[in-house]
């Protein structure tokens, strides 16, 4: 059976990642813990392919902004629903969103659940 993979997309203030790493690493174990097989979050570095469009135009980033690009891969999507339903009803991710602080804006995150194609 393919695993099944939520993907993000969101643009954070460069001054703000350290903060960010905080919350995105509590987040990543309460993900784990609950059944995630795998949870990264991921900071852009070379993010300029000529012919291409950037992740940064893809995120619509300001200049003083870094692209993550983040995902968590689940054993299937009905894995993945009983999982996620968890998440959000945890205290815990509550506090961390109310601790997010302007750290980044949820309307410019990008969100997807994906099917897995390829896994070599």
């Amino acid at each position: 059976m393919s695993q099944y993979i939520d993907g993000f997309v969101l643009s954070i203030p460069k001054d703000k990642l350290a903060a960010y790493k905080k919350l995105a690493t509590k987040a990543g174990k309460i993900w784990r813990e609950l059944g995630a097989l795998d949870y990264r979050e991921c900071v852009g570095d070379d993010l300029e392919a000529k012919g291409m469009l950037s992740f940064p135009k893809l995120a619509k980033s300001k200049p003083e902004e870094v692209v993550i690009f983040a995902y968590a891969v689940f054993e299937s999507r009905k894995q993945r629903d009983a999982v996620n339903k968890k998440i959000m009803s945890d205290p815990r991710i509550a506090a961390i969103c109310g601790a997010t602080g302007g750290i980044f804006d949820c309307k410019r995150m990008a969100y997807g659940g994906f099917k897995s194609l390829v896994h070599v």
